[in-house]
């Protein structure tokens, strides 16, 4: 192997998904110099199909920065949700609640707009990069070496180093366990995951709880839908038929309105386990944490992402005042400040999915208690209000 080369920039960030993608797409706008790395390959991160429901500021993040206006034009505005429980649809109308929306937009469209720009601004973003590594994260020189695409290998010395590269990644594990909690709580229920050809089945967002078990019908575009139901987190995908799946999928928002699903060519299917998890602090020296990296949350909240970029804003407008004005006040603070809004979302996610799932221990009365808290909610405006205000963002602190 070559020796290493050695480069000097501000500030590295490890990850190269949507996180670290508008990290660095703010600190260059600022003219903060930064590099990005990321294992995986452009293609493989562009072709992974994950959830995209998009907060008010998410969007806003997006649009107001120079990213793209592509959200506007492609994605979908949604201005509620349908809560469906004892076969019956209860609308939560998010402008009246809250005056807000969200907008349906798959992530892997968010990461496509991302890398657009960073090419269009020449940032300098490695994909395909291996034997990945941080060091040195309480000096004042925190280093990252990696080697990249064509076997060279390089070391980076920062100033600051923002670690958002995914729960499975380098950065949280760079951290001592004596240095750190890991707070996780694994579900004892997974999701069914299916992309189907075929129409929309609703114009808004499902969220069915029923005997039988959860059901979100989602959308992604006029022709394709993402639907998802409730099942063991050991359950083989590949076992099922197309007939077996609508036919599950169906008897969990089946109703007296006789709603009925729009069925289609079934052309990925998928078991998704989930868990909640945190790492705090969310700071290590000059190591900072950023979505994923630093915390999961189940998709029954629609956080995961939006969660990450409320990060990426905390930690910009940090790394931003100690280059501008030199102060580390922002920066000593930052895990405190990302984590009152991790904490509030892990309590929202953990609400909606322990209020909508059905366990197979469950007693009658537990069964009757849940339909009664749904029921609470869908009945109050105010329970509908902080559904909403949850749902749709809290704002910046």
């Amino acid at each position: 192997m070559s020796s290493a080369q050695i480069i000097r920039t501000k500030v590295g960030i490890v990850g190269g998904g949507p996180a670290g993608l508008m990290l660095s797409h703010l600190l260059s706008r600022a003219g903060i110099d930064n590099i990005v790395i990321e294992k995986r390959d452009h293609e493989t991160i562009r072709n992974t199909h994950r959830a995209g429901i998009l907060e008010a500021g998410s969007v806003k993040m997006l649009t107001d920065t120079g990213v793209d206006g592509r959200v506007l034009t492609e994605g979908h505005r949604h201005d509620g949700i349908d809560l469906r429980f004892n076969g019956v649809s209860h609308r939560l109308d998010f402008q009246d609640l809250v005056g807000e929306s969200v907008w349906l937009y798959p992530q892997n469209e968010v990461f496509v707009d991302l890398a657009v720009a960073r090419k269009r601004d020449a940032g300098d973003v490695r994909f395909s990069v291996t034997d990945s590594d941080v060091l040195d994260l309480t000096t004042d020189v925190p280093k990252m070496r990696f080697t990249d695409a064509e076997g060279q290998r390089f070391e980076v010395h920062c100033d600051i180093i923002a670690g958002a590269d995914g729960s499975q990644g380098i950065c949280k594990r760079a951290i001592p366990a004596d240095e750190r909690t890991d707070h996780f709580i694994a579900y004892p229920f997974a999701w069914f995951g299916i992309l189907t050809e075929a129409p929309p089945s609703a114009p808004e967002l499902i969220y069915a709880n029923s005997e039988h078990g959860f059901a979100l019908i989602s959308q992604r575009s006029e022709r394709v839908q993402r639907m998802y139901f409730q099942c063991d987190p050991n359950e083989d995908a590949s076992v099922w038929t197309e007939d077996q799946i609508w036919d599950e999928l169906q008897k969990r928002v089946d109703g007296p309105d006789g709603f009925t699903l729009k069925r289609g060519r079934i052309f990925e299917q998928m078991v998704l386990p989930f868990r909640s998890y945190v790492c705090e602090p969310m700071r290590y020296g000059n190591l900072f944490l950023a979505g994923d990296a630093g915390h999961t949350v189940p998709p029954t909240g629609a956080k995961g992402l939006n969660l990450a970029l409320a990060d990426v804003l905390v930690l910009f407008e940090a790394i931003d005042s100690f280059y501008a004005a030199g102060s580390r006040e922002l920066l000593e603070g930052y895990s405190d400040t990302t984590l009152e809004r991790v904490w509030k979302a892990q309590n929202f996610s953990f609400w909606m999915t322990s209020m909508l799932h059905t366990r197979e221990d469950q007693s009658s009365f537990e069964r009757k208690r849940i339909l009664g808290e749904l029921n609470s909610v869908a009945t109050s405006r105010y329970g509908q209000q902080y559904l909403a205000e949850a749902y749709t963002g809290w704002p910046s602190a």
